[in-house]
């Protein structure tokens, strides 16, 4: 029997179109000296969307988007969804070479790019041709069409584009901390679910005004901006992060809702324009992408706000959050799973850990990827098998789950230092590193020793003079002897991924280059 009715899936794209139509006067996105109001908003990406329609994008077709952080940058994300098309955001910390590598491992056949990408891409362009549609947001060129020229005449009205849960909404690529980036592909049902559990897990409304710090091309991001849209609220986005920028767009613009990681955290609480900031209207900030160190999440929540919410997760999909209100004695954990999320710690041979026993965390939901870009192999090997066959998904991280079900994060199995047999965990160490008075933020890597097979160095960026031997002498005291310090050296800052992670791999590699493992 036919169904005379629509089973209608209402995806993101549709939300947004919605907002267009009946907050059309309102306040959609605001990004510097730029804004638009939901309808402008809307009607923009809607000429992206015709335009990549009008020069032949087909359903799953994946479009290359590289542009720092703009409106534009949006409208054009949502164009390529809206037109049926995969968006591939890419980061700007990246040379020529690996953007090239991801475009040609993506299959993007288009790219967007704005000024700050045009020189690394035109050293690679002659290498790239399976892109046959180049545009430019910002400048002008040989072999680049303006984004103006790209959307000069095409209608303004959503088009007639079915979107199945199924379909690739964007590929994300992972930040590389542990070896080289890989295309996490989630669908549209997979972002949905990302968009409406955050949004009510972080109590974003239709009236949010919701500040971001980071880059947009970035998983981390769109935590708060998925969710803010989807609800019909008004972004804020910030071109490039200061803490002062941060504090004053606070407090003019009222902002309920943000996203940070603990360098962002640890800027701001050093910054003098803290003292007098008035940060009351913050209702819940974000932190992710690395642990936050609990003397400094003591200092956000005196001094910052109170609406701290502290999430653990990967971009493959799975996320557990610890929000304001919960017992003291969970204070150290990152909470309970997102809704619409299970979690499991399992041993090395894939048995499932009992409460207080740590493992390897693995997690399952509705917003888990797909795939791996092209890789079958690294997605099989991606997977844990529960007792009735749901196909959890892999962290690599080491945690613990209590009696009630909260998480506690340990350390990344990849960066446990093995010192004379004991397993020591980076963010132990750094626990105790990171509460003298000198120090304002630590990374303790492994690094060979003839006796030991590896032992602890740790890395501080100082809060004015630091005495390396000095706050080796105090760190040891407070650690056990397998966590004893060898040595520490003073660095100015630290390389990182978009989100802030500190990229460990960099940092331990010079030290093992002529090591014999």
């Amino acid at each position: 029997m036919t169904e005379l009715l629509d089973q209608p899936f209402v995806n993101i794209s549709d939300m947004l179109a919605q907002h267009g139509r009946f907050k059309a006067k309102r306040l959609a996105v605001v990004c510097g000296d730029d804004s638009r109001t939901w309808g402008d908003f809307d009607r923009n990406i809607s000429r992206v969307a015709h335009a990549l329609i009008a020069d032949g994008l087909q359903r799953g077709d994946r479009v290359a988007v590289l542009m720092d952080n703009a409106v534009e940058m949006l409208e054009v994300v949502f164009g390529v969804i809206r037109a049926g098309g995969c968006a591939v955001p890419l980061s700007g910390l990246l040379t020529g070479a690996q953007m090239a590598g991801l475009i040609t491992d993506s299959r993007a056949a288009r790219a967007f790019a704005s000024a700050g990408f045009r020189e690394r891409l035109d050293d690679v362009r002659d290498d790239l041709g399976q892109v046959t549609c180049w545009v430019g947001f910002g400048f002008t060129g040989a072999g680049w069409t303006t984004l103006e020229d790209f959307i000069a005449g095409q209608p303004d009205t959503v088009p007639g584009i079915r979107h199945r849960p199924g379909d690739d909404f964007n590929i994300i690529y992972s930040s590389g901390t542990t070896g080289l980036p890989k295309g996490i592909v989630q669908t549209h049902a997979a972002r949905l679910h990302f968009a409406f559990s955050n949004a009510i897990e972080l109590g974003i409304t239709s009236d949010a005004r919701t500040l971001t710090t980071t880059s947009l091309y970035s998983n981390g991001t769109w935590i708060v901006m998925l969710p803010t849209l989807f609800a019909g609220g008004t972004l804020h986005v910030m071109p490039a992060f200061d803490p002062a920028g941060f504090l004053d767009t606070v407090k003019a613009q009222q902002i309920t809702h943000s996203f940070m990681v603990p360098a962002q955290f640890i800027m701001i609480l050093d910054h003098p324009a803290m003292e007098a900031a008035d940060t009351t209207s913050l209702q819940r900030v974000v932190c992710a992408g690395s642990p936050l160190r609990r003397d400094v999440k003591k200092k956000v929540l005196e001094r910052l706000t109170p609406g701290l919410c502290e999430l653990y997760g990967f971009s493959e999909g799975f996320a557990a959050v610890l929000k304001p209100g919960e017992p003291d004695d969970k204070f150290a954990t990152v909470g309970i799973p997102v809704m619409g999320f299970d979690l499991r710690v399992i041993d090395e041979e894939g048995r499932e850990c009992p409460p207080g026993k740590p493992g390897e965390i693995v997690g399952y939901g509705a917003g888990m990827l797909r795939e791996y870009n092209g890789q079958p192999a690294l997605t099989e090997a991606l997977i844990w098998r529960d007792e009735h066959g749901r196909t959890f998904i892999r962290s690599g991280d080491v945690g613990v789950l209590d009696q009630d079900g909260y998480l506690t994060i340990i350390d990344r199995k990849k960066d446990m230092i093995i010192s004379g047999g004991f397993n020591v965990f980076p963010t132990d160490v750094e626990a105790v590193v990171g509460q003298h008075p000198d120090v304002a933020d630590v990374c303790v890597i492994g690094v060979p020793h003839d006796k030991w097979g590896e032992t602890c160095l740790a890395l501080v960026i100082p809060r004015g003079q630091a005495d390396p031997e000095a706050v080796k002498a105090w760190s040891n005291e407070r650690l056990a002897k397998y966590q004893r310090l060898h040595a520490v050296e003073i660095r100015q800052d630290f390389p990182r991924n978009a989100l802030g992670k500190v990229l460990k791999r960099l940092l331990r590699d010079p030290y093992w280059a002529d090591a014999r493992i």
